[in-house]
């Protein structure tokens, strides 16, 4: 999981406290993350970074206040910061032709909203919202799977999908019987009870390549629980294997990238990191991919094979490489 961009979030940090000065007697975290689309952790981490905020002198009186309530929150002094943002022209003129393409889309839900939000937007753009031309906007996939998705919901059916799982490079065909859409980190997420292997899963929606609305019911079994997402959506499962790992300081970017159960330094700047997955071929294509910059600690068994790998891929340019017994740890 990556960090949400600077940008993004800086847009956020700006938006924040005129949306709390608009509710004076406060407003639950978990609303205010729903309206903002992150996370309730993404959110306190952003109201902890703006207690911090404030006029030049950085005095206690001189920044940002606000105030907790149990699960609300409140501003008490907003350092000058009430002014809502504003919108160029040309970005209220880009924004009415997102609005009208997205009345277009089929199942939309809150449609009534997007209409409400559309004609503020045309009147605050004035004559140049009149002279917006028809365009002509092709959907994408990402955008077709995510209107069947929310009919399946509405209507409870089950869905048919094929969906390309990156760890092993292959699309897979499974039905499945949806429980919730997320949007986690700007990426629609599908949780649903697979049949195939029996257990709660999430799937990105721009990696389903087909999804159709079955007429059979969805019926999710008492054993399939939403997940817990604060911490991130990959989360192994309990018992997954450990694969210790030595990275070089070029590669110490999969600390960052990836969920790890460890990390600790090394001489000359690489790390020893610990992490978790059902999918050992993740594993050793993960180290493949890093050419060289990673070695398999634990376990023994993965570290053979990626070598064998490395053995055949040098066999095809005619390199005879034989093995060492360095190659089994």
């Amino acid at each position: 999981m990556t960090q949400p961009g600077t940008t993004d979030r800086m847009t956020r940090l700006l938006a924040l406290i005129p949306y709390l000065t608009a509710r004076p007697q406060g407003v639950a975290v978990a609303e205010a993350a729903r309206d903002f689309g992150v996370t309730d952790r993404q959110l306190r981490s952003d109201l902890e970074l703006l207690w911090m905020c404030g006029l030049p002198g950085h005095g206690p009186g001189d920044l940002i206040d606000l105030s907790f309530e149990g699960e609300r929150v409140r501003v008490t002094f907003t350092a000058g910061m009430v002014r809502p943002l504003r919108m160029t022209t040309d970005e209220a003129v880009a924004l009415v032709v997102a609005l009208r393409t997205l009345l277009e889309l089929p199942g939309l839900a809150e449609r009534e909203a997007v209409s409400t939000a559309l004609a503020k937007v045309s009147t605050a753009a004035g004559h140049a919202a009149d002279r917006v031309t028809p365009v002509a906007v092709s959907v994408d996939a990402h955008e077709e799977a995510l209107s069947v998705v929310r009919d399946g919901l509405e209507r409870k059916r089950a869905l048919h999908l094929h969906y390309y799982v990156p760890t092993r490079d292959e699309r897979t065909e499974r039905t499945v019987d949806p429980m919730r859409l997320l949007l986690v980190d700007g990426k629609w997420y599908l949780e649903a009870w697979c049949r195939r292997v029996e257990g709660v899963r999430l799937f990105r929606l721009d990696r389903v390549d087909d999804v159709v609305v079955l007429e059979e019911p969805a019926a999710p079994p008492p054993q399939a629980h939403e997940r817990d997402v604060d911490n991130g959506v990959y989360q192994p499962e309990p018992g997954s294997p450990a694969v210790r790992l030595r990275v070089s300081r070029r590669a110490r970017w999969v600390a960052d990238y990836y969920p790890v159960d460890s990390v600790a330094p090394l001489e000359g700047g690489g790390l020893a990191v610990t992490v978790r997955t059902a999918d050992l071929a993740w594993a050793r294509r993960l180290v493949a991919s890093l050419g060289g910059e990673a070695v398999v600690v634990e376990p023994a068994g993965l570290a053979a094979e990626i070598a064998a790998d490395a053995r055949a891929a040098l066999g095809r340019y005619g390199v005879d490489v034989q093995p060492t017994p360095s190659d089994a740890g």
